[in-house]
């Protein structure tokens, strides 16, 4: 019997070639009704990696200073699915020199070349519509000294990409693509010549998808910070073309704009990067503070949970917590077992991170940084609190399954501080363990006290504890509490192995201490850092035990020095590397 999805996947591949062919006939536009403003914002780090010959894309890098981007074997089809998107074409527009261009119009104009006749993995709507934006974004950067005949080939080209996806659309993955898919047409409708009758059917469409996908509270079924982030700039800047067109914007349409803006600034640390966690990064350098001003959304944070994260605040320092179940199903192939994690930013300077999504290094790097190891949280004898599925066929995907499903949380204040309260039953199925954890940041935000407990809960859970501690012979269930330090924080076990003390850059001093129930160890880890050419090294706090009764309990404290002032002036800057 055949199997419904693979039937269904194969349907769609088959239609996107059909009109991929199709779409060869379309006529070239003749030109913009309007010179584009570019919108889109790229790493200069990046774009100078790519300059200089360094072409790295899912992890795996080309070194070659004149190797065509189409010439090169794609080794997986992450690979090809972030050349074919052209995000590429921000960062070379963000150094914008002449080497810069040059590069970009031999890529782009290669694609045509290569690809424009409909053929290739880049003639699908989630890819299609996220090239057409950059290419509409970066036109004046890409024309410039151009002959006719290629600004001839560039217009037909986007035509037939705009028609392509005009039909196919509907295709196109929920969350961030079909956003792109939608704001690409409305781009193109408003921006090219003679393709104006496509802009009116986008925008009922994209106000469609934020009543379906944006939910009540602001966020994503992805739990993706900066995927949220994305799709609040790609509305944003739907919204302001549309004002500029002397448009309306649709009702639904600004209304998600509105839920989504204080659920960013809930997500948003300190230094102002957002918090890391299922597969997203800190966000471009100045993108969350540019697309909240152009939002003029002013209300503040989010009550209670804001995307099912609870943020802690005091004093320049700040706490986010995965504090909700995990996603689940399509909404699940980035996301990460990372339950009750926490991240601690002071000031300008992140002190606890996760490790976060190791996507951009290969397939390895990305199934370690969505294990429970990777963030800091309690995990159990290595063992994740939500494991990875098979991969699909035809994509490599791997679902988030068997995730935790009771994540009862409180926020609340106390005499000193504020207390976030939570707990987890991912570790049931196996040990019978809810994980339970209390984080209390005091006002002065000087101090983090946390506990972490291990519970069997009920006697079924107790009978299923009872049986894993028959199959260590009785020697305890080894549990690890992890705390990974950003790789700038520089960390040395201290007071006789009692202790860690940290120092940031900025000149704080912070201090871990514990109850003494666990042994300390400073340990080795790694920041996978999107952009960069490799995993940077760092190191994590990590408290072992094991748990031997239905109840294990550990306290733990962070804070910082006593000769650490009240306020630090960290006017410190810190020089892009632009080779690690």
């Amino acid at each position: 019997m055949s199997d419904p999805g693979v039937m269904a996947s194969r349907r769609s591949r088959l239609l996107n070639a059909f009109y991929a062919y199709r779409a060869r006939r379309q006529r070239a536009a003749k030109g913009f009704v309007s010179q584009p403003e570019p919108r889109t914002i790229g790493s200069f780090a990046r774009g100078r990696q790519l300059v200089g010959g360094n072409l790295l894309f899912a992890g795996y890098l080309v070194e070659s200073k004149d190797t065509g981007l189409w010439e090169v074997t794609a080794p997986n089809i992450a690979f090809d699915a972030e050349r074919h998107g052209f995000s590429w074409l921000d960062d070379l527009a963000a150094v914008g020199d002449f080497n810069a261009r040059a590069k970009a119009q031999k890529w782009v104009w290669g694609w045509i070349d290569t690809h424009g006749g409909g053929t290739g993995p880049g003639w699908t709507p989630d890819l299609t519509g996220r090239r057409l934006i950059r290419w509409i974004n970066h036109a004046v950067f890409l024309l410039r000294g151009q002959e006719s005949e290629q600004s001839q080939a560039f217009f037909r080209s986007l035509s037939q990409q705009v028609w392509y996806l005009s039909k196919r659309w509907k295709a196109a993955t929920p969350g961030l693509p079909r956003f792109e898919a939608l704001t690409g047409l409305i781009y193109a409708g408003l921006a090219l010549e003679g393709r104006e009758e496509l802009a009116d059917p986008a925008v009922r469409a994209l106000a469609a998808e934020c009543d379906r996908q944006v939910t009540a509270q602001g966020g994503l079924a992805t739990r993706n910070p900066e995927e949220l982030l994305e799709v609040f700039t790609l509305l944003t800047w739907a919204a302001a073309a549309l004002h500029e067109a002397g448009r309306g914007v649709p009702h639904a349409h600004t209304e998600a704009i509105e839920r989504i803006a204080p659920t960013l600034r809930t997500l948003r640390h300190a230094d102002g990067g957002l918090a890391r966690f299922h597969g997203g990064g800190r966000g471009m350098e100045g993108r969350l503070d540019h697309a909240l001003a152009a939002s003029h959304v002013t209300d503040q944070n989010a009550d209670g949970l804001a995307m099912g994260y609870a943020r802690l605040y005091a004093r320049r320092t700040s706490i986010i917590v995965d504090a909700a179940a995990p996603p689940t199903g399509d909404a699940s192939w980035n996301a990460h077992a990372s339950t009750l994690a926490f991240e601690l930013t002071s000031g300008r300077r992140p002190l606890i991170v996760n490790c976060g999504s190791g996507e951009s290094f290969g397939v390895e790097w990305r199934r370690a940084g969505r294990a429970t190891p990777s963030h800091s949280t309690l995990c159990l004898e290595g063992y994740s609190s939500a494991r990875l599925s098979d991969p699909q066929k035809h994509t490599g995907l791997e679902a988030l399954i068997e995730g935790p499903s009771d994540v009862p949380t409180e926020l609340s204040e106390i005499s000193d501080g504020l207390r976030f309260q939570g707990g987890h039953d991912g570790f049931a199925r196996p040990f019978g363990l809810t994980h339970a954890r209390t984080l209390e940041l005091s006002f002065d935000g000087r101090g983090l006290a946390g506990e972490d407990m291990l519970l069997a809960m009920d006697d079924g859970a107790k009978r299923k504890f009872d049986s894993a501690m028959d199959g260590v012979k009785l020697q305890g269930i080894g549990f690890d509490i992890r705390l990974h330090l950003h790789p700038d924080v520089d960390a040395a076990v201290d007071l006789g192995g009692a202790a860690v003390s940290m120092a940031l850059k900025s000149g704080e001093i912070w201090v871990f201490r514990h109850d003494g129930l666990a042994e300390l160890s400073l340990e080795p880890s790694v920041y996978l850092e999107k952009g960069r050419l490799k995993p940077r090294a760092t190191k994590q706090i990590v408290l072992s035990g094991r748990a031997m009764e239905y109840a294990t309990r550990i306290r733990w404290t962070l804070s910082k020095a006593q000769e650490t002032a009240i306020a630090v002036r960290d006017l410190n800057r810190d020089e892009p590397d632009f080779d690690t």
